[in-house]
This record gives C-alpha cells, sequence and structure tokens, in this order.
C-alpha cells in the first residue's frame, strides 16, 4: 500500500507565519544598520537584553502562571546552553557583523544557515532529507554565490571582516534551530525560548552596560523608539518565539530553506529604504535563489505525496 505521512493540522498556518517572519526579518537589517549608526551595537544590545528578559518571565507567568515554571537540573543546563548559543554568542556576533557590513550583504551571508543545518541534520540524524531538497538547497547556494561575486571580485574587503563574523553566527543559528527542536517538542516553544533567553541575555547584559549607556539615546525620536522597539519585541522576541513553533510543526529542513527568502526581501527593504543599488548579478543570484528555494520546499512534498 502506498506510504503516505499526514501533514500536522497547522501545516498551512505555519508556513504563512514562516513568510511573513521572513519578511520582518527581511527588513529589519535595515531597520538595525540604522540603529546601530545612532546609538551602537552595544548600546542596542543594552535595549535588547533589558526588554527581552522581562518580556519572557511575564510571557512563562502568563502561560504557566509562575514566574520561573519547575524544570529538571538537566533541562535547565540544556536550556542555558542554548541561550547562549543563541542569544550571547549569535546575537552578539550578528549585531556587530551587521554593523561593520551591509544590510544586504547581511541577509546574504546569514541565508547560508541551511547549509549548516543540513550538515547538522545529518551528523545528528535528526531528520532525512531527500535528494530534491538537496538539491534545492544546493541551488539556493549557488545563488547566495552570485550575490556575493561582484564584492568579492571588486576587492571589496572593508566589509569581509563583518561577512566572516556573520558566517560564524549563521552557523551558530544553524546550531540553536536543531539543538532546540527536541527542548521545544518536550516543553513547547514558550519555556525554552523563557528560559533561553533569561540565561543567555544575562551574560551579554553585562557586556553591554559599560558601553550602551554612553550611546546618545537623547538623539533618538520618538520614531527611533519605535524602531527600537519593533526590533527587539517583534523581530527579536517574537520572531525567535514564533521560529521555534514554526520548526516544531514543519520540521528543521522543511522550514530551513525558506531562509533563502531573505535576501531579495532584505535587498528590496535596502534598496527602498537606504538606497542601496545591486547589479544584473544580484538580480540573478535572487532568481536562482529562490528557485532553489521552491524546489527545496515542495519537490520534497510531492516526492512523499506520489511515493508508492
Amino acid at each position: 500500500m502506498p506510504h503516505r505521512s499526514l501533514p500536522h493540522p497547522h501545516d498551512q498556518l505555519s508556513l504563512i507565519v514562516a513568510l511573513g517572519l521572513i519578511v520582518i526579518w527581511g527588513g529589519n537589517f535595515t531597520l538595525q544598520k540604522y540603529l546601530f549608526d545612532i546609538i551602537s551595537p552595544a548600546g542596542f544590545l543594552l535595549a535588547r537584553y533589558t526588554l527581552m528578559p522581562l518580556c519572557a518571565l511575564m510571557l512563562m507567568r502568563w502561560r504557566f502562571g509562575q514566574w520561573l515554571p519547575p524544570i529538571s537540573r538537566q533541562d535547565a543546563w540544556q536550556m542555558a546552553r542554548l541561550g547562549f548559543v543563541g542569544h550571547s554568542l549569535h546575537v552578539g556576533l550578528v549585531s556587530y557583523g551587521v554593523h561593520w557590513s551591509t544590510a544586504f550583504s547581511s541577509a546574504v551571508i546569514m541565508s547560508c544557515g541551511p547549509i549548516f543545518t543540513l550538515l547538522i541534520l545529518r551528523y545528528k540524524g535528526f531528520e532525512r532529507l531527500t535528494m530534491a531538497q538537496i538539491c534545492g538547497v544546493a541551488l539556493a547556494l549557488g545563488g547566495v554565490l552570485m550575490f556575493l561575486s561582484d564584492k568579492l571580485l571588486g576587492g571589496h574587503w572593508r566589509a569581509g571582516g563583518g561577512d566572516l563574523v556573520l558566517l560564524t553566527s549563521s552557523s551558530l543559528f544553524s546550531y540553536y534551530t536543531v539543538a532546540a527542536k527536541p527542548m521545544m517538542e518536550r516543553h513547547g516553544p514558550v519555556m525554552v525560548m523563557g528560559y533561553a533567553t533569561l540565561w543567555g541575555g544575562l551574560p551579554l547584559l553585562f557586556i553591554a552596560v559599560p558601553l550602551g549607556i554612553e550611546a546618545p539615546w537623547d538623539l533618538l525620536t520618538v520614531w527611533d523608539w519605535l524602531g527600537v522597539l519593533w526590533a527587539v519585541l517583534v523581530s527579536a522576541f517574537l520572531g525567535w518565539l514564533a521560529w521555534g513553533w514554526i520548526n516544531t510543526v514543519r520540521g528543521v529542513a522543511r522550514t530551513a530553506p525558506l531562509m533563502y527568502l531573505m535576501p531579495p526581501m532584505a535587498g528590496l527593504f535596502a534598496w527602498a529604504l537606504s538606497g542601496e543599488h545591486y547589479t544584473g548579478i544580484k538580480i540573478a543570484g535572487a532568481g536562482v535563489t529562490l528557485l532553489g528555494v521552491a524546489l527545496a520546499q515542495y519537490a520534497g512534498h510531492f516526492t512523499r505525496k506520489f511515493k508508492v
């Protein structure tokens, strides 16, 4: 008889939420670049990890009726490790990487995350990847390389250090995504996000306070403050919470290729809001990337649907 795997009841909703989140994260690169130029990455990290732990506590209080719901010591250590990798390391590095690079290049480099995700998944044996998914990711990676080709061939090395930092942070986010999934399946996204934010935010807060407190906060307008709140509460806090739920519903392998949609989305925002311009090779790279995403996202689905 044909073997068919039933889709999750929220599979379609999770795809819609994921696409909306990609739009938000794509625009966030330009927003963060703007904010970093005013208050510096340290100032932004100070604001982020002053607000996010408070949000995490309130969310757990609302969801579980307790500020710190009980968990085992083993799970507490695991969530602390997740927080250190996902927040202390990844967020700390990506903030300075975006500051040193451009909004568009930052999105391109960060879209390499699914490559690290696939390598981790194959090594851990968490999920089986179809050949169609692998080919789709490889094609999308080729599109990403097309994005970077004119920069590399042109010898623009000023942002090279930032791109290297972003590449490192991308691998860390992939590790966080894979490592967090079993914990989220056991405890749910709210508890994992809450504790990971608390433990992971503390080291960054201690580091950011001395530098961030000297930022020119008085230069921020009302719209700038709204931008800070959007970047911290919507893009970061709610975004990470939604991303964990999406991976739980759809699986890491099916969700990871969607990250390739961020470069063209970030490119549109950067072009419209900050005046970045792109060559024909970058536009072609966007098309190749989208083709790879479509193949990775849907070819595996059709293969399972018609498999006998």
